[in-house]
């Protein structure tokens, strides 16, 4: 039987309320599915680049860490975005900003 997943939505709403104590600015760029949808997490540095995250499976974990995905100028990762949401309609996309590329993902409590 499948492992349970948190529906999308509510991930999303509890992430940005995490963001939102640790004081990093964050926005809803693109709303996808609220049960299923994946999710993009978008950094923006506040110099002209940014990172993006994305969460891929790991064959030799088995399990779905959070991955960068593209990172360099903001208008190639938002290339990268709208290149993904082509092909998958579904698909959320947050944005923050933090100089410091702060994004909480790779704290407890995010799987």
């Amino acid at each position: 039987m499948p492992e349970p997943r948190l529906a999308t939505g509510i991930w999303v709403a509890a992430y940005l309320a995490r963001l939102g104590m640790a004081n990093i600015p964050a926005y809803v760029t693109a709303r996808g599915d609220g049960t299923a949808g994946a999710v993009l997490v978008k950094c923006a540095h506040l110099d002209g680049t940014a990172a993006l995250y994305g969460r891929e499976w790991d064959f030799d974990s088995d399990s779905r860490p959070w991955r960068v995905l593209a990172q360099g100028a903001d208008a190639d990762v938002d290339g990268a975005i709208a290149r993904q949401r082509g092909f998958d309609p579904d698909l959320w996309v947050i944005e923050i900003e933090s100089r410091d590329g702060r994004t909480l993902l790779d704290e407890p409590g995010l799987a």
